[in-house]
C-alpha cells in the first residue's frame, strides 16, 4: 500500500474541524515533504516522526514520503499532528496494517517514541464522535477528550502502543474522564458589611444576567462585591461546561468546571486582549473567555475609551467575529459585564467623609472617558458609599449559599420561559404582564426623558427579574419603582 489517511482535529474558533492526514510513499529517492499550510511546529514534525518511528522498532521508508494535511487552506499549528502523521506513514508503507490509520489521533512524539500530551483533546473527542471513530491520545489529553459525551477514547503512552491499540493487538486503556465539578471555595457575600442596596443589585444582576456598574469612592467595597458574584451564580450545566471549555481550548487553555468563569483584566489590557485577535488563526479575548460568566472591569474609567467602546457590540450581541487575512472566526461572548469606577479622578466626589479635590473640568474629562452608549448598556447602575462604623460592627449579612438559592429559583423560572431576562426581545418584553401602576411609572419615566428607548427595555427586563426573585408572575409598580432606582447617574 502506498497511500493512507488518518484523522486528527483542529479547533478553529470554538468549532472542531477534522483534519485529514494523508501519507503517500512515492519514488525511490528518499525524502520527506510536509504540506497543507503547516506552521513551524508542524514542519518540525518531520524530524520528530522519523526518530520516533525508528526508536519504536519500525523501519522508516527509504523512499519519497509526502504528507498532506487537508483541508490545505486551513492553517495548522502545534505538535498534535505528530502521532497521526506517524500512523499514516507506517500504514502507507505497509509496515503496519491499514487499520492503524482508522482512528482520530492527537499527540506529540518524543524522539524515543513516547507520546506527550497536547492541547486539543476536546476537539479530538468531538471529531471522533462525529466520525464514529476511536480516539487515541496521551493520558492527560485522553482525559480531556473523554469529557465529550459518547467519545470512545483510548490511552496510549508510546507510538508502539498506539499501533497495537489501533490494530486491536493490545487491550486499550480507558481514561478516567475529567468530571466537571465546582471549583474550590468561592468568596462569600457574608464578608460584605452593610451595602444593602449594592448587595440587592448584585443579586438582581445574578438572577437576570444583567450588566452592573458600581460607582463610588475608594475603599467602599466595589471590587469586593464584584468578586463575590460568581459565588451566587447557578453552576453551569453540561452543555455550557463544554461550550466554555471550547472557548478556553481555543486560547490553548484547559477548563472543565461548573463554576462560571470570572475574568478581571487590568486596565492596561489592549484591544486584542479584550476582544480577541492575534496573528494567524484568531484567539479569543477576555470578553469571550468570560462566556457564561462574568467580565469584571475594575477602574473602568482608566481603560482607553476606544477599547471600552469596542466591547459594546460583543456584550450586546453575545458574540464577536474576528476577521484576519484568509480566516474569519466567531467567538461567543454571552457574559455579564460588571464594572467598578470612581466618580472623579480623586475618587471622593459625593463622599460623606472626605471632600473632593477635583475641579469641574477635571470631573467632566474623567466622565467623558466612558461613553454614553456604553453606560446605557448597564442595566443596573449603583452608587456604593463607604460603610460607617456601625455597619462594620454589625452581624454578617446573608451568605452566598442562601442568595444563590433565590437566584437559582429565579433562573429556573426564566428557563421555563425559554431565555434569561437580560436577553428578552422587544416582543417578549411587550408580552410581560404588568399592572396599571407599573405601566404608569414606565410611561412617566419615558415621557420625562429619564430613560432612553434602550433604557426603557432594560428597566422592563430588570423589573421582570425582580418579580422572578419575588415569585410573582405579574410585574407590579413596586417592581418597576425598584428597577428605576438602579438607573442613577454615576
Amino acid at each position: 500500500m502506498f497511500y493512507s489517511s488518518t484523522t486528527s482535529a483542529a479547533l478553529v474558533g470554538v468549532r472542531p474541524h477534522p483534519v485529514r492526514v494523508e501519507a503517500f510513499i512515492g519514488g525511490p529517492r528518499e525524502g520527506f515533504t510536509l504540506v497543507g499550510l503547516p506552521d513551524t511546529a508542524v514542519r518540525e514534525a518531520r524530524d520528530r516522526v522519523r526518530s520516533a518511528i525508528q526508536a519504536s522498532g519500525f523501519g522508516f521508508p527509504a523512499r519519497r514520503v509526502t504528507v498532506n494535511l487537508a483541508p490545505a487552506d486551513l492553517p495548522k499549528g502545534g505538535s498534535a499532528y505528530d502521532l497521526p502523521i506517524a500512523l499514516g506513514i507506517l500504514s502507507a508503507a505497509g509496515i503496519v496494517p491499514a487499520q492503524a490509520s482508522r482512528v482520530v489521533a492527537v499527540g506529540e512524539l518524543a524522539l524515543d517514541g513516547s507520546v506527550r500530551p497536547v492541547g486539543g483533546g476536546l476537539a479530538a473527542g468531538m471529531v471522533a464522535v462525529e466520525r464514529d471513530l476511536p480516539c487515541i491520545a496521551a493520558p492527560e489529553t485522553a482525559r480531556e477528550a473523554a469529557a465529550v459525551p459518547g467519545a470512545d477514547v483510548k490511552v496510549v503512552a508510546s507510538l508502539a502502543e498506539a499501533v497495537a491499540v489501533a490494530t486491536g493487538r493490545a487491550e486499550a486503556r480507558i481514561p478516567e474522564p475529567i468530571v466537571p465539578e465546582a471549583d474550590g471555595e468561592t468568596l462569600d457575600l457574608a464578608d460584605v458589611r452593610g451595602q444593602l442596596q449594592a448587595r440587592r443589585a448584585l443579586e438582581i444582576a445574578a438572577a437576570g444576567g444583567h450588566h452592573l456598574l458600581l460607582s463610588g469612592p475608594p475603599g467602599a467595597g466595589k471590587t469586593m462585591l464584584a468578586r463575590r458574584l460568581p459565588g451566587i451564580l447557578p453552576p453551569l450545566d453540561d452543555r455550557d461546561v463544554l461550550e466554555v471549555a471550547c472557548v478556553h481550548a481555543a486560547a490553548r487553555r484547559t477548563r472543565l468546571t461548573r463554576t462560571p468563569p470570572f475574568r478581571s483584566p487590568h486596565h492596561s489590557a489592549s484591544l486584542v486582549a479584550l476582544v480577541g485577535g492575534g496573528s494567524g488563526i484568531p484567539v479569543p479575548g477576555e470578553v469571550s473567555l468570560a462566556h457564561r460568566g462574568v467580565l469584571f472591569l475594575d477602574e473602568l474609567a482608566e481603560f482607553p475609551p476606544s477599547v471600552l467602546d469596542a466591547l459594546r457590540q460583543p456584550i450586546e450581541d453575545g458574540s464577536v467575529t474576528i476577521a484576519r487575512k484568509g480566516v474569519s472566526v466567531t467567538f461567543p461572548s454571552a457574559c455579564q459585564l460588571v464594572a467598578a469606577t470612581n466618580p472623579c479622578p480623586c475618587g471622593f466626589r459625593g463622599d460623606r467623609k472626605k471632600p473632593c479635590r477635583c475641579g469641574a473640568a477635571a470631573v467632566s474629562r474623567y466622565r467623558r472617558r466612558i461613553s454614553g452608549p456604553l453606560l446605557d448598556r448597564f442595566d443596573l447602575r449603583v452608587q456604593v458609599w463607604r460603610p460607617d462604623a456601625e455597619e462594620f460592627l454589625a452581624r454578617p449579612g446573608e451568605p452566598s449559599e442562601v442568595v444563590r438559592m433565590r437566584v437559582t429559583a429565579a433562573r429556573e423560572r426564566q428557563r421555563r420561559r425559554g431565555v434569561t431576562n437580560a436577553c428578552l426581545t422587544r416582543s417578549a418584553l411587550d408580552a410581560i404582564e404588568m399592572d396599571a401602576e407599573a405601566s404608569t411609572l414606565l410611561g412617566t419615566a419615558l415621557t420625562a426623558g429619564r430613560v432612553t428607548a434602550r433604557g426603557f427595555d432594560r428597566i422592563r427586563r430588570v423589573a421582570r427579574t425582580i418579580a422572578d426573585l419575588g415569585g410573582s408572575e405579574v410585574v407590579t409598580g413596586d417592581h418597576v419603582a425598584e428597577a428605576l432606582t438602579y438607573r442613577g447617574e454615576w
